[in-house]
């Protein structure tokens, strides 16, 4: 039994992304007057991101939070992160573009998923010409499915679409602790956590994935054994 299909997460992942997400994170919240450091910020940033702000608000405010602060400083954030990539020098990861076509070559579909918004991953895939290329497969965003990371629907979206029953015919890759939850909750044969994200290898580890590297290029030999 084979692999089939790899899942890979986008910033951190995939995408160079030096606490970029975050800081745009956190400049929303402080138009709120939420004033959180990074370190708070950082862990929750491969969740679906109303969920990571609601989560974000209820550890670090006194009062109860209303569900339209919620919506509004997510709308803040979405229209900053698209300003963002709309502009920003967007950078492949090393390897990760070699590796996608490796993996396609081998007859593995290579599959894209976020904690972002369609809109969001869009600009993103689009600047980076991944799908006019032919570098990805299939592209699938939070806000597309009942609920997002750690739940499986991304993934299981996905399968459905290629007619893939069996997750142990699937591969997770990701840079968080979400990213592994998401895997496992899938049932993915193999959960691979990579260091050039936010979370350390000693980080990743608590989570228990199958696999942990540092460069991406890995994931090939492990979708061959």
């Amino acid at each position: 039994m084979g692999i089939k299909l790899a899942v890979f997460d986008i910033a951190g992942t995939t995408l160079k992304d030096n606490h970029e997400v975050s800081k745009v994170f956190q400049t929303a919240l402080s138009h709120f007057d939420y004033h959180l450091s990074l370190d708070k910020i950082d862990p929750l940033m491969g969740y679906e991101k109303a969920f990571a702000i609601r989560q974000l608000l209820e550890a670090n405010a006194p009062e109860p939070i209303e569900e339209q602060l919620v919506k509004s400083i997510h709308q803040t954030f979405m229209e900053q992160m698209m300003r963002y990539y709309e502009t920003a020098e967007l950078q492949p990861l090393p390897n990760v573009e070699a590796t996608f076509r490796k993996l396609q070559e081998a007859g593995i579909r290579v599959g894209i998923n976020t904690g972002f918004s369609r809109n969001i991953a869009s600009i993103i895939i689009d600047r980076l010409q991944w799908e006019k290329t032919q570098l990805i497969d299939l592209l699938i965003a939070s806000d597309e499915v009942p609920e997002g990371r750690p739940h499986p629907y991304m993934i299981r979206s996905m399968m459905h679409s290629l007619q893939i029953s069996d997750p142990l015919e699937v591969m997770k890759v990701g840079d968080t602790e979400v990213d592994i939850r998401e895997g496992q909750n899938a049932g993915c044969r193999y959960v691979i956590g990579v260091t050039t994200g936010i979370f350390s290898r000693e980080g990743l580890a608590l989570y228990n994935p199958t696999h942990i590297i540092d460069d991406i290029a890995d994931v090939v030999t492990i979708a061959s054994l």
